[in-house]
């Protein structure tokens, strides 16, 4: 059978950018489909918006600790506009470098919104279109619980990015990274700040000595913790919204952004009527070669929900392109990914947490630190750098490696590779650190913690 194209790719997000690009590399003829602007999640609504907002709140911290080294330092007042003015002018740009991708890729770029009406057909308004393997690249996308008058009220992730004006007070909904970034990007313009969770600390799936750090570092900085509790109605307030919470404590705040998830973008696909049944939350089941139950259907990144994190959709969507047209079949390891969530201070990890790791190797050795940043000897910020290794004692090979504080991202990078490598304690032991820097703790933890 001939049909219009070798791939169509469905979404211009990352991780299909990524195949579409690979695939026409390697000689297909490929389509990709997007509804909204290429770039997909991490670089028009996700990370990289949320990353700039970061930085620009973290001026007011830095100006705080100038001052312990002699800077008298009046940053005055914040024009918010002036810094989603400037965010959405890098926006347009990225998303300019992304169409172009895939064009000097030779892949052709249909925007509007697709729905699969077979096996190897897409509909996109009017069209019809035919591809002899389809690749499905939507991601993700933020859901609202069902709470008394939250969804007439609450922003998520994606409003937070474009709000018109910055609000004096906030109350965000949830503990996972999204809710802890914004938390502090919020924090760090001043904003009064509260973050309600149903645990009794944040980023469950963590490891538990991180989800402690952190917790006491953003309590430090100034956010308002309500741990343990939930929110039972939104009404409209004296001034705002009133947020009632579990425990009776109601908090008055003009914006209230939901944060509690996101749930694969699979709502309008039409996946099981071809006989693709979605997973619980909405994911499509795929296997180690990114397969669907159906031979000519494929997806990629956060839609199958396995590892959700851009880099991982970006290798995903590489791997299926040099298996299906590259003539190199690999699939893509979601063990020992290295991570970071960008709070202030952020957080870096690699590999499980203790509990988990008990659990997958049996007797474990763990190393810990927790020491006042050489920055703030100076500055007189009381907030701790913590770091963790975690070591299987019967080999000695180091199989995680955690970090709460300044960098961590940035540190945990270079120990993923040692991590992912097979590295042992001993090498970790004979690496000679970087003096004066954080990162040398991480080769100069002898102790074992108790």
């Amino acid at each position: 059978m001939t049909y219009d194209y070798d791939l169509i790719v469905i979404g211009a997000g990352s991780g299909g950018v990524r195949a579409a690009r690979m695939s026409a590399g390697h000689g297909a003829k490929v389509a990709v489909i997007e509804g909204d602007r290429p770039g997909g999640t991490c670089v028009i609504r996700g990370c990289v918006p949320k990353k700039l907002l970061m930085y620009g709140s973290s001026f007011s911290a830095d100006a705080a600790d100038a001052a312990g080294y002699g800077w008298q330092v009046d940053i005055g007042g914040h024009d918010w506009s002036h810094l989603i003015t400037a965010k959405n002018a890098e926006l347009d740009r990225l998303e300019g470098i992304y169409r172009n991708l895939l064009k000097n890729a030779g892949a052709e770029l249909i925007e509007g919104w697709a729905r699969l009406t077979g096996p190897n057909s897409v509909s996109v308004g009017d069209r019809s279109l035919t591809a002899a393997h389809i690749l499905i690249a939507t991601g993700g996308t933020p859901q609202i619980p069902d709470v008394p008058g939250l969804a007439d009220c609450a922003i998520t992730s994606n409003e937070a990015l474009d709000l018109p004006a910055k609000p004096r007070r906030i109350v965000i909904y949830g503990a996972g990274y999204i809710a802890l970034e914004f938390a502090s990007i919020f924090n760090g313009f001043g904003v009064d700040t509260h973050l309600v969770y149903r645990g009794d600390l944040p980023l469950r799936g963590f490891d538990p000595d991180v989800r402690v750090e952190i917790a006491t570092a953003l309590a430090g900085r100034g956010i308002t913790l309500h741990a343990g509790t939930t929110i039972n109605s939104v009404a409209p307030g004296d001034d705002g919204h009133a947020v009632t919470l579990s425990n009776g404590s109601v908090i008055e705040a003009d914006q209230i952004m939901a944060a509690t998830g996101r749930v694969p973008n699979t709502a309008g696909l039409d996946l099981p009527a071809l006989g693709i049944d979605l997973g619980p939350r909405g994911e499509i089941p795929v296997d180690a070669r990114s397969a669907t139950s159906v031979p000519s259907i494929f997806a990629v990144g956060d839609v199958t929900d396995r590892v959700n994190l851009t880099p991982v959709a970006i290798a995903e969507g590489h791997a299926f392109a040099d298996t299906m047209f590259g003539g190199r079949p690999r699939t893509v390891s979601h063990d020992n990914v290295p991570s970071a969530v960008f709070t202030q201070p952020p957080i870096g990890s690699v590999g499980p947490g203790e509990d988990e790791a008990r659990d997958m190797f049996g007797e474990i050795t763990v190393f810990t630190s927790k020491f006042n940043a050489m920055k703030n000897s100076l500055s007189g910020r009381s907030e701790k750098t913590f770091m963790k290794l975690i070591v299987e004692t019967a080999s000695d090979r180091v199989v995680a490696a955690h970090m709460v504080g300044p960098d961590a991202g940035e540190i945990m990078q270079g120990i993923g590779v040692a991590v992912v490598a097979g590295a042992t304690k001993a090498d970790f032991d004979a690496t000679i650190g970087i003096h004066p820097t954080a990162a040398e703790e991480f080769v100069t933890m002898r102790t074992p913690r108790d």
